[in-house]
């Protein structure tokens, strides 16, 4: 009688901003519970976390994340009026020069980032050349960061395309896809609850923001009515809204076959200096699920 064989598991990291911090806590979760993913696929924030994960640099980006504070983001932070808010070079050197990480194919794990060309909307699966060149077009919030250019395409985030990678788990030869999707709550009830237990949370994000540019910020504040939302906050929850709606359909047409949902309504996009929640609330997500992940898996 044959024995048979363990199921390749891929773990899929959507894509949200600064609540990717989460699946650095899902991670570790699903570790604690002896499930160890096979193939790792990431949209914009997963795909840093999902690099860091496959490279064997989990725990010194977890390290590095707890230690940012909101002045250490606007550091790493180069402004720019072209293709985006933020040139994103700054950030990228400085991670090569702390991490390194390497070509994708000399990663320990399979790895794949989503990006989306900006030409076509096309959904563009990176596979190969240095891990933090595809984390770069991963990221590349439209309006934020500047777009990249790889072979002679533009590429933007692929949370436009695919906010949660479970097509390109499934390419790449998972049996198993534990896909977790950080825009669940960002919609509906839990935003609601959100706003009705914390308030004040939109005025702080606006403020997080203002510090960047406060005159603007000011000047602006003295001639609209204090209940209309800045420029950046409209634009970041259309953006949420936008990657909740493509998310879900791409959820129901390509099912994973666990879902972890970290429930974070209350962060910002930008809110990278909140890593210990994020974290936590990932590890918790993790634990929520772990039931179903032991029948699934059998760990």
């Amino acid at each position: 009688m044959s024995l048979r064989r363990r199921p390749k598991i891929g773990l899929a990291l959507g894509a949200g901003g600064a609540r990717g911090w989460a699946h650095i806590g899902v991670i570790n979760g699903l570790v604690e519970a002896g499930i160890r993913p096979d193939i790792v696929c990431g949209t914009s924030m997963g795909s840093l976390v999902g690099a860091a994960y496959a490279a064997g640099e989990l725990d010194r980006l977890q390290e590095w994340a707890l230690s940012l504070g909101w002045r250490d983001v606007f550091g790493l932070m180069d402004f720019t009026l072209r293709g985006g808010l933020i040139r994103g070079k700054k950030l990228f050197e400085f991670m090569r020069a702390r991490f390194g990480l390497q070509d994708i194919t000399a990663l320990p794990l399979p790895y794949g980032a989503v990006a989306t060309e900006l030409a076509t909307g096309r959904e563009v699966w990176l596979r190969s050349g240095h891990v933090l060149d595809a984390v770069r077009a991963s990221i590349a919030i439209p309006g934020v960061f500047a777009p990249v250019l790889r072979d002679g395409e533009l590429l933007v985030d692929g949370a436009l395309v695919n906010p949660v990678p479970v097509s390109m788990c499934r390419a790449l030869g998972a049996d198993i896809v534990i896909a977790i999707d950080l825009g669940w709550a960002k919609l509906g009830y839990y935003r609601e609850r959100a706003r009705e237990q914390e308030p004040e949370a939109d005025a702080r994000r606006t403020a997080w923001w203002s510090r960047f540019m406060p005159a603007r910020a000011e000047a602006a504040a003295a001639v609209e009515s204090p209940d209309m939302p800045s420029a950046l906050g409209v634009f970041f929850a259309s953006f949420d809204i936008m990657q909740v709606r493509v998310g879900r359909s791409r959820l129901a047409g390509e099912p994973a076959d666990a879902l972890v949902t970290p429930i974070l309504p209350d962060f910002a996009m930008m809110d990278f200096h909140r890593a210990r929640e994020a974290i936590d609330e990932g590890h918790a997500a993790a634990e929520r699920v772990r039931p179903v992940l032991e029948h699934l898996i059998g760990a």
